[in-house]
């Protein structure tokens, strides 16, 4: 059966909608939802067919933990058995907002969310509509990105559409969302925290709140058999159907070596994509180019990287090269998500001139 769909603002909610979504939710269904970073597919939290049926309707593998959203604070106390002051101390500062933590869970959080693990992670989002359906389903949802498990995440209603719609019950089309990436995951399991996945708020910002805050090493190593402790870390994720390679360097030298690509492609009988700035986007001649923003608003790219991702999926196109995207504040999102697409596949200009 096809999802229902159901329309509506931050400002005008759809009130009946909302309530007939959390009473899907409380009955072991499913229902796709917006936040302010990309488009959630919710389950009851507290249910573990709920998220066994999560895992079935993305095809995602069960080891992958899920993040538990929340509306109030007062609902973190039930899902763990401690809160450290440092995690408070960024609650304060980014809750409700696009940030995941991850603390020692109690027994009322079952496995199958968590992925087997003894931790869970949480967020409170600030999309009113999130709010206000989670409220409505009790409180607790837990919520991975909404589509298929390895493509781009979604960042409308259509794209849920696209890879669930004949697996969930509901989708609430709340309009495209603003960040465009997921939740920066901070881990406090650990004596100092960790991230374990950058977004929008960033690790130069927590260390500004907190001080001591670490890079978790496996974001910067391609996929490990290591057990991961949030979304994202083990297994390839936000990938176009075509491979993607990620060439970096000097930016002349970046342009002239994708433009190499692109000539020696054509000269096949093929296409290829690219994935350009605003700033060197005219500087393409062949090959599909498609502006992903500008490096001067560096929140344009983050906003832009999944639907540029996706729409390459209805072109013909061999292989796709993006530049890469090392902007101040959101680069070490914007890149962690790239290499997770291009299966970390890199193309160092420099490298391949030493060795000519």
């Amino acid at each position: 059966m096809r999802a229902e769909i159901v329309s509506m603002t931050a400002d005008r909610l759809d009130e009946e909608a909302i309530a007939r979504a959390g009473e899907i939710l409380k009955q072991g269904g499913l229902v796709a939802f917006p936040t302010e970073t990309v488009y959630g597919l919710g389950g009851n939290a507290l249910d573990p067919e709920a998220s066994k049926k999560i895992y079935a309707a993305k095809g995602r593998p069960s080891d992958n933990p899920l993040i538990v959203h929340i509306a109030d604070m007062e609902s973190l106390e039930r899902l763990v058995t401690e809160v450290p002051e440092k995690a408070r101390i960024l609650a304060e500062k980014f809750w409700p907002g696009p940030l995941t933590m991850i603390f020692p869970k109690t027994e009322v959080v079952p496995f199958e969310t968590t992925g087997g693990l003894d931790s869970v992670a949480v967020r409170f989002p600030s999309d009113s509509i999130a709010q206000a359906m989670i409220r409505a389903a009790g409180g607790y949802v837990a919520a991975p990105s909404a589509n298929t498990s390895g493509r781009p995440s979604p960042t409308t209603a259509q794209h849920v559409e696209e890879d669930l719609g004949d697996a969930i019950d509901m989708i609430i089309d709340g309009g495209p969302v603003g960040i465009g990436l997921e939740s920066t995951i901070v881990d406090f399991t650990e004596d100092v925290p960790v991230v374990l996945r950058p977004g929008y708020i960033s690790l130069e910002m927590l260390k500004e709140t907190l001080g001591e805050v670490r890079m978790d090493k496996g974001l910067i190593s391609p996929d490990s058999s290591i057990r991961p402790k949030a979304p994202g870390m083990k297994y390839r994720h936000y990938a176009p159907k075509a491979d993607l390679a990620i060439v970096e360097g000097e930016t002349d030298a970046v342009v002239e070596a994708v433009n190499g690509f692109a000539a020696a492609a054509d000269e096949r009988g093929e296409q290829v994509g690219i994935i350009a700035a605003e700033e060197t986007v005219s500087r393409y001649p062949k090959g599909i180019v498609k502006c992903i923003g500008s490096r001067e608003e560096e929140e344009t790219i983050a906003h832009n990287l999944y639907e540029v991702l996706r729409e390459f999926d209805q072109c013909q196109v061999s292989e796709i090269y993006s530049e890469a995207f090392y902007t101040p504040k959101m680069g070490q999102a914007i890149m962690n998500r790239l290499l997770k697409a291009a299966g970390h596949k890199i193309i160092s200009v420099q490298e391949e001139k030493e060795k000519c």
